[in-house]
């Protein structure tokens, strides 16, 4: 058990964490949206996947779109720049990028509440996904990439 001071004596404990891995073991990277409603389920998936403590991971509102967006300019940027950071540090080998349904961002950046549509919303969301995995395998062609779509309630279908 680890004990974090935060101050005028307040303590917080924290279950101890796995050591981290060895960089070579690093296998992927995660881009995924930041909604908290499924910070669980995207963990479990990826253990489940066998990538427990095996993945570098980028959270950018929108996942997909949050990275391709000209209306958050610096998100996709910073995507850019951390895809770099990890293949650098880490030689990863392959790229997931997670999108999921009834996403705030893609409402505040589109205008437009897909979730009421599934078969539009699943098509917008494949139309991004499939923008960002051609403009990664330009700039990286030996990076896999694999796309994803969540459910809210943790199912996954992968987006060939």
């Amino acid at each position: 058990m680890r004990v974090a001071f935060l101050g005028a004596g307040t303590m917080l404990a924290q279950a101890a964490r796995p050591a981290p891995v060895n960089a070579a073991e690093t296998d992927a990277l995660l881009l995924s949206c930041m909604d908290f409603r499924l910070v669980d389920e995207t963990e479990a998936y990826m253990a489940g996947r066998g990538l427990r403590n095996k993945y570098d991971h980028i959270i950018l509102a929108g996942a997909s779109l949050g990275a391709l967006t000209e209306k958050y300019p610096a998100w996709g940027k910073s995507f850019w720049e951390h895809l770099e950071v990890a293949i650098q540090l880490h030689q990863i080998h392959k790229v997931f990028v997670m999108d999921h349904r009834d996403c705030g961002a893609y409402k505040a950046i589109l205008g437009e509440d897909l979730s009421k549509e599934p078969a539009k919303e699943k098509a917008v969301h494949v139309s991004k996904l499939a923008e960002l995995a051609t403009l990664i395998k330009n700039k990286y062609p030996k990076l896999e990439v694999e796309l994803l779509l969540m459910s809210l309630d943790g199912k996954v279908e992968v987006i060939v």
